[in-house]
Formats: structure tokens, C-alpha cells, sequence
């Protein structure tokens, strides 16, 4: 290892794929042949690293530490520290009755046991596939959830089995009706779940989404133009290793094999003032829970965070697909289960778009008007869970806006049926013999607040009616409205829902330091409207084992280590006790006022299938705000230029043909890089600009 401070990582940074060998190295030197599930940062004690953020130069820098999990012959789980500059583990326990996330390879396994188990053939027979045809059978291998049958001791999957035709059709149009139960610790079937009624392979014709099968049912559009998006000068944000600093914003990109993105240190430059917002940003977890009561429906559920990993499930992004413009990528490191190290390239690509109308107003007593447009930057990753995609975007916004955003594609989760079956209101039958049941995508966002400093309060905000009746002397005529502000002063009270009938939101505030002009405290709100309740009932197997989906919003106070809603150890847990959030809020009487504070935050959307979901989703985008409030003293965008400027004084003067050089706000309001200012260009833009046409001249 490096021992130069000019050569060690930034302790934010992941860890390289030297330091994950190093730990590998040391792993196998003291406990011989294991297999890894993870080798990843344990990100520093928070103490240590705001000290050493704050004075680099004095204090100490907080230690190179990987987090181990290992799988050791019998099946038997490790949780283990390695301290990768003193070469040493420093922690090593046994994980009894836990079961780690399981890896891409382990997933892959199962499809090739299941084609060569006779039992599972003797099933495909009976479904109508023909014994020669098992390399035409495959699974999506799932975790099993948890299954009182079997416990947590053992390591299982199940197999959701489907049929491929040909190789280029969509297997999820083709899905078989029993369920497979896999060992990993024996490498084998040792369980399939048959239903009572049974349900023979499909025989309708295929219906793929693929170029071939397009031109055949009549061929692709052929009236769309190009779209060119081009940055003749470069881009405007600046990458200096994982740190990055675009229009005021600066903050740290790091990546792991659980969340993916995570973004640190994120501070806005307001005026010259560095201001701290958030300490840590991440996609913390995530239930997609089925609703099919019917065996063995009604397990089927996916932790996919927990369960697989965010970063383990990432996507190598390509340019002009995945991303469009001026592009930077990171790449993603990991270990292999065998003890190998391996390279996700492109993992996280991060670019410049066009984000509308930043701000606009038309005088309608003298035609001026000024309209500046906005652009956003976009951190962004995409991981496949099986059939599903789920594109996780971090867009920041000149005012100092975060906008989290997720979009859902890629293919339902389907299970074979009779024609014309009655679906008895679980499920939708989408293309002959192709059930596609109700099921919710909820996502949990971890918000660790630094809002001007780390003593921070959540407040509910609602806006509610005057509770004066018409007619009285506060509220007369009745209209009166206020946002009614409940502080959330224990982790108990936290536990919050949405409603949407007051539009309420929720305030991460710091109460210390008030607004110059509001005097309400500086804060950052957020706003977030698709928030589906969880719809498992309360005692149901998704609802002790997703505690963090039983409301919207849950604030703990900050503690190292709880990084994970659903617990660390994901796959087979019981809920019994109910691991991650539950756990920690306890009997909720911690306090969370005024102190350093994590907001818990789930949101989603319920999905009901339908025909235009199938054979391939259009993506179906949901988005949150983080909004300043009462942050600034006024509107932070002020100085970005306008894309077009026409004042009172220039409107009476007949000016707006002819850009005067020396007229300063002339000059300043084609300098956004919409048109330069000489001459023809300018004057075509100022006559094309006016407040009567509505036009907007921003190319």
C-alpha cells in the first residue's frame, strides 16, 4: 500500500482493486478458501472524518478499512474487518442463522442445475417441453424470501421458471408453473413447489420486442430527425477524482456493491460562503412486494438492494444509449465470489442537459421581458434485477435543488395461466397466457442532513384552512389558509405518512440559524408526491421483513453503521424481530431535535399491468424534490444569464433590433451561449424574442 499521503485514496473513495485484493489476500492467509460475497469500504466513523474534512492538515486521517463477508465451507457466515494499512483483521465474527447478499455468480448457477435435475425435467415434461428442449428452459433465480419450512440456516433460492422457443424470444412471455427450490450449500433442487391447478406451456406466437421482430409486424417509424446535443467548449462541471464542482454545487461520488451512487459532502457556494447541506445522499433500499395470496405467490417479494445489490446489478453504460452528450464515466471494482477482483466499466456516467425555462417574466404594460434558461446536471447509474431495469438518477439544479429521480423499465414478472383465466383481481393477463400480478416498486431514500451545520429538525408541513369559521373577525370571509408546521421531536413521533389533501411535506431545518428576511429557520424541504402506501398488511411477511415501507417517513438520530433500512443481512430473514429501521427507533423515545439526524424517506409507485406494459415497459419516471427554503436570501439564480433580456427603457427606445455593444445589459443577455452578440445573429434573436410571439430564443 502506498504510504505517501499524496497517493493514499480520498477516504470517501471506493476501494481500489489493489486495496480489495490486499483484503482478499489477508482474508485467505488467515481463514483458507472462502467464498466472498463483499469486500467494500467500512466508510469512516463519522467524527473522525468531519475533523478531518474540516482540517485535513491536523487531524488524524481516518483508516483504509474494508468490510468482509465470507461464505466458509459448510455454509457457515463471517462478518469481518481488514485494516489494509496495517495488514491486519481487526474484527472477525460468525453471522449465525444470517444469510449475506448473494452474488451475480451464485444467481448464475442455478439456471444450469435446474435444466439438468430430473425432477425439474419430469415438471417440463408435464408443461409441454419436450425432454430434448431443456437448454431452451431458464430462471430468473430469486431468493426465497423466507419460508418457514426451511428456515434461515440453509441457503436457498427459488427458480421462477420460463421457456425460450427460439434464443431471440422474450422468455417472459413463455412462463412455466411450478417453482423450483435450490441449495446453494449442496448445489442442488432439493423442493419444487407445484400449484394445485395446472397451468400447460403456451402455444401463443411470439410477440418480441427485438429489431427483427418489429420490422416484421410492419417495421420501425420513419418520421422522426435527428436530435443533435453537442458541447462545442466542453462541459461546465470539473472532476477532480471523485470530487465534483458544477455552478456552486460541490460534493463527493463514491459507489458500492449495495446502494450504487452515494454522494458526500455536499455543499453549495453560496456567494462565497460554502454552506454544508448533506453529509451523505443514497438509494438505501427497495421492496417490490407481488399480491397473489396463492401459493407460492405469496412470498414473492424482492429486497433487491439488500438481497443482490444496487452496484453488484449495475449496468456498463453506452454513449448515446444510456447517456446522450458530453459524457464522463466512473468505473465500479469488486471482488469475484472465488477471491478474483473484477471492473463494471462505466458504471456511473454523469452529464450537462437542458433543463427549460429557469425563470420568466413578461411586462404586458411595455412588452420587456427576460427568460434565462436552466441546465441540470445528472449522476446516474442503471441496474438490471432480472427482468426489471431501474435507471437511479441524482440531478442537481442551478438553484440548489436535488431532484432524485427513478425510472422503471425492462420486463414484467410473469406467470403463466389458462386462457381466459380469471385473474380473481391479482393480476392481469397481458398476451395469451401471460399473467402479470399486482406488485409495488417502493424505494428508501436515506437523507443524512447537514443543513448549515449538523444540528438539525424534521417538521411536517401541512397546509391547512383557518380554523376561524366564516364570518369571524380572523377570517371573515372565510379564505384564509397557513402551513401548519409540527416539529417531530422523538423517533417515535417520526414515523410519518403522506397526505396528499394538505400537500404535505417534510422540513429538514437547522433552528439556529434563521432566515435574514423570513426569520423562519434556513432549511431544505422535501416534496414528494408518489408515495404509495405499503400494501401487505400490517403482520404480513413483507411487513416485518421491510419495516422502513410502514411510512413514508422515519428521522433517527445518526449513529455509524446504520447505513441499511432493512438490516444488514438480507435474504431469508423472518422479520421476526424485524431488522434495520424497527430495530433501531425501538420504543421510540430517542430524541431528534436539534441534533445530527438521518431522514428515512420511501416512496414508489403500485403497478397495475396492463397490455402497454408488455413485452417491454415504456419507463414510467417518479421524482422527489429537495427544495431550499428560507435557505437563500433571495433567488440564487439570479446571476445566471439570461437567454434573452429587453427592459422598459429599451422597449421605448426602439433598441431591440440593434444590440448597442457598450449596453452592458445588451451584452449580458446573449450570454448564455444562445447567441453571440454581433450583429445579425443578435438582432434576429432580440426580434424573435418578444413577449407577443412567446418566443424563446435558448439553441
Amino acid at each position: 500500500m502506498g504510504s505517501k499521503v499524496a497517493d493514499l485514496p480520498h477516504p470517501f473513495d471506493p476501494l481500489s482493486l489493489d486495496e480489495i485484493a490486499h483484503a482478499i489476500g489477508l482474508v485467505r492467509k488467515a481463514h483458507g478458501e472462502v467464498f466472498f460475497n463483499v469486500v467494500s469500504l467500512q466508510e469512516p466513523r463519522k467524527a473522525e472524518m468531519t475533523a478531518w474534512l474540516e482540517n485535513p492538515e491536523i487531524a488524524p486521517r481516518p483508516k483504509r478499512i474494508a468490510d468482509v463477508v465470507v461464505i466458509a465451507p459448510g455454509g457457515k457466515v463471517y462478518d469481518g474487518l481488514v485494516d489494509l494499512a496495517d495488514s491486519k483483521i481487526i474484527h472477525w465474527e460468525h453471522a449465525e442463522g444470517q444469510q449475506p447478499i448473494i452474488t451475480m455468480e451464485e444467481l448464475q448457477l442455478v439456471e444450469h442445475i435446474v435444466r439438468k435435475d430430473p425432477k425439474v425435467i419430469e415438471q417440463c415434461i408435464l408443461s409441454g417441453v419436450a425432454p430434448e428442449d431443456m437448454h431452451k428452459v431458464y430462471c430468473d433465480p430469486w431468493t426465497i424470501g423466507y419460508d418457514e419450512r426451511f428456515g434461515n440456516n440453509v441457503r436457498l433460492q427459488q427458480a421462477l421458471m420460463y421457456y425460450r422457443p427460439e434464443v431471440d424470444n422474450c422468455q417472459y412471455q413463455y412462463p412455466l408453473d411450478f417453482c423450483p427450490i435450490y441449495d446453494a450449500d449442496k448445489g442442488e433442487i432439493i423442493h419444487i413447489d407445484i400449484p394445485k391447478i395446472r397451468r400447460p406451456l403456451s402455444t401463443a406466437p411470439p410477440m418480441d420486442y427485438i429489431p427483427a421482430a418489429v420490422e416484421a409486424r410492419g417495421g420501425y417509424r420513419n418520421n422522426l430527425k435527428p436530435i443533435n446535443i453537442t458541447q462545442p467548449e466542453g462541459v461546465s462541471f470539473k472532476l477532480d477524482g471523485r470530487w465534483l464542482e458544477w455552478q456552486n454545487w460541490k460534493f463527493h461520488i463514491g459507489f458500492n456493491y449495495r446502494e450504487g451512487i452515494v454522494l458526500n459532502d455536499i455543499t453549495f457556494n453560496d456567494k462565497g460562503t460554502v454552506r454544508p447541506i448533506f453529509y451523505r445522499l443514497s438509494l438505501a433500499e427497495m421492496v417490490v412486494p407481488y399480491g397473489n395470496p396463492e401459493a407460492p405467490h405469496h412470498r414473492k417479494h424482492a429486497l433487491d438492494q439488500g438481497e443482490y445489490g444496487a452496484g453488484y446489478m449495475t449496468n456498463s453504460l453506452s454513449l448515446g444509449c444510456d447517456c446522450k452528450g458530453s459524457i464522463h464515466y466512473l468505473d465500479a471494482e469488486f471482488p469475484t465470489r472465488n477471491g478474483g477482483v473484477t471492473t463494471i466499466k462505466n458504471a456511473i456516467c454523469i452529464h450537462e442537459e437542458d433543463a427549460g425555462i429557469l425563470f420568466k417574466h413578461s411586462d404586458f404594460r411595455d412588452d420587456s421581458v427576460i427568460v434565462t434558461r436552466g441546465r441540470k446536471l445528472i449522476i446516474q447509474q442503471i441496474f438490471t434485477a432480472a427482468n426489471y431495469e431501474y435507471v437511479v438518477a441524482w440531478t442537481f439544479h442551478q438553484d440548489g435543488t436535488i431532484a432524485p429521480e427513478i425510472k422503471l423499465t425492462g420486463i414484467l414478472n410473469t406467470y403463466a395461466m389458462l386462457e381466459d383465466e380469471d385473474t380473481h383481481g391479482w393480476g392481469t393477463q397481458v398476451y395469451p397466457g401471460v399473467n402479470a400480478h399486482n406488485h409495488q416498486h417502493l424505494f428508501c431514500l436515506r437523507i443524512d442532513a447537514n443543513v448549515d451545520g449538523p444540528n438539525n429538525t424534521v417538521f411536517v408541513g401541512d397546509a391547512v384552512p383557518s380554523p376561524h369559521p366564516v364570518g369571524s373577525p380572523e377570517n371573515f370571509y372565510g379564505n384564509g389558509f397557513y402551513n401548519k408546521r409540527t416539529k417531530l421531536a422523538t423517533e417515535g413521533e417520526s414515523k410519518t405518512d403522506y397526505n396528499g389533501a394538505t400537500s404535505r411535506t417534510w422540513e429538514i431545518a437547522n433552528t439556529n440559524k434563521l432566515n435574514p428576511y423570513s426569520k423562519k429557520p434556513v432549511s431544505y424541504k422535501l416534496v414528494s408526491r408518489e408515495v404509495p402506501g405499503l400494501m401487505p398488511k400490517e403482520g404480513s411477511l413483507v411487513w416485518k421483513r421491510a419495516s422502513f415501507a410502514r411510512h413514508a417517513v422515519h428521522v433517527t438520530k445518526y449513529r455509524d453503521d446504520e447505513l441499511w433500512p432493512a438490516g444488514r443481512h438480507v435474504p431469508q430473514t423472518s422479520g421476526e424481530p424485524s431488522r434495520g429501521l424497527a430495530e433501531w427507533i425501538g420504543d421510540g423515545t430517542t430524541s431528534i431535535d436539534n441534533t445530527d439526524i438521518v431522514l428515512w424517506h420511501t416512496f414508489g409507485v403500485t403497478h397495475f399491468p396492463s397490455p402497454e406494459d408488455f413485452p417491454v415497459m415504456p419507463a414510467e419516471p417518479m421524482m422527489l424534490l429537495l427544495r431550499p427554503r428560507n435557505f437563500f436570501a433571495g433567488n440564487p439564480v439570479m446571476d445566471v444569464p439570461p437567454s434573452y433580456c429587453s427592459t422598459p427603457s429599451q422597449v421605448a427606445a426602439g433598441k431591440l433590433g440593434v444590440l448597442d455593444a457598450t449596453d452592458k445589459l445588451s451584452t449580458l443577455a446573449f450570454a448564455n451561449g444562445a447567441v453571440r452578440v454581433n450583429g445579425t445573429n443578435g438582432a434576429a434573436a432580440a426580434s424573435c424574442c418578444s413577449s407577443k410571439t412567446n418566443g424563446v430564443n435558448g439553441h
